[in-house]
């Protein structure tokens, strides 16, 4: 059986956030599947142009990684970008690309920024499946997620 879970938010405007997967199942581990931007305030009413980006990922050193993403970079598992103008005419552009291959285990890294005029909060919703693993596997995925989360 799949089980899904998500976790949503609201994080300020170039700020960095901790996905807490301390004290999670043992033996599991979890895929991200989907990684979702959306304004926190309305565009029209606030005058503003909201350009947001986010990123999500295993690498401490990929903080910046949601204005200047390195698709080499192994840590990096979730890019995400939303873009409306101020005007009820513009059209609404968002777009996701998603590493659903890469296997969670530990904390990840959010980091999302309105590069718009008004700079706002950021809401936020990433959908995981959890994915059952033997011990030998639960050891290794740990291994690999510590050796990206530590460079």
């Amino acid at each position: 059986m799949r089980k899904e879970f998500v976790m949503r938010g609201k994080t300020a405007s170039d700020t960095t956030e901790v996905l807490n997967f301390s004290g999670q199942t043992k033996g599991y581990a979890y895929r991200l599947t989907e990684f979702k931007l959306w304004p926190s305030v309305d565009a029209v009413l606030a005058g503003g142009d909201f350009n947001m980006r986010g990123a999500v990922t295993m690498d401490k050193g990929t903080n910046l990684a949601a204005q200047a993403p390195d698709f080499n970079n192994e840590g990096l598992i979730g890019n995400a970008w939303f873009r409306i103008g101020n005007t009820t005419t513009e059209t609404l552009q968002s777009l996701s690309l998603v590493n659903d291959t890469a296997l969670i285990t530990q904390n990840l890294i959010l980091h999302v920024i309105d590069v718009g005029t008004s700079a706002a909060a950021v809401n936020w919703q990433c959908r995981f499946e959890s994915v059952k693993m033997s011990g030998p596997e639960e050891a290794v995925t740990n291994y690999k997620q510590f050796t990206i989360s530590d460079e």
